[in-house]
């Protein structure tokens, strides 16, 4: 059926902004971690997402459906996005003096994580927002579904 399609492209859609939320989580947790596992201060990551090309024309799509109506294969290329790849933030750690800190330098300076928390938070508005609009367009897709069913009783 060709409604699952459109499930997959909400679920991808879902399962993006989630771990992009997860990663901002990450973020903002080691916004003062100055020791990591491979050394060094931590630096923000970032996810980059790419859009997974969608379904052919509005009018390839019905020609093919109308040779084809009871097959789903013609819904195998669905369109989403998906998640290529978490990359970490090339800019500048921020240099803050303490002298009392373990990690200082001999002149008494950190390298603090380049995390800003503003732009984390307004990351994750944004982020939520996304997810939301996922969920709405799932609600509506159940709907759909749910009044095509009614037209069978």
């Amino acid at each position: 059926m060709a409604f699952l399609s459109s499930m997959n492209i909400v679920a991808s859609g879902l399962t993006a902004q989630q771990l992009r939320l997860d990663v901002i989580s990450e973020n903002i947790t080691n916004s003062t971690t100055t020791r990591t596992e491979n050394g060094g201060t931590y630096r923000r990551k970032m996810v980059v997402m790419e859009s997974i090309p969608g379904r052919d024309t509005f009018r390839e799509t019905m020609s093919k459906a109308s040779l084809n109506a009871m097959s789903n294969a013609n819904y195998e290329n669905t369109g989403g996005v998906q998640v290529t790849k978490i990359v970490e933030d090339p800019s500048d750690f921020k240099i803050i003096y303490d002298p009392t800190h373990p990690d200082a330098n001999e002149f008494g300076y950190v390298e603090m994580p380049n995390v800003e928390t503003v732009k984390e938070v307004a990351d994750a508005m944004a982020a939520t927002q996304a997810y939301s609009a996922n969920v709405t367009a799932f609600n509506t897709l159940k709907t759909v579904i749910s009044k095509g069913l009614e037209i069978g009783r």
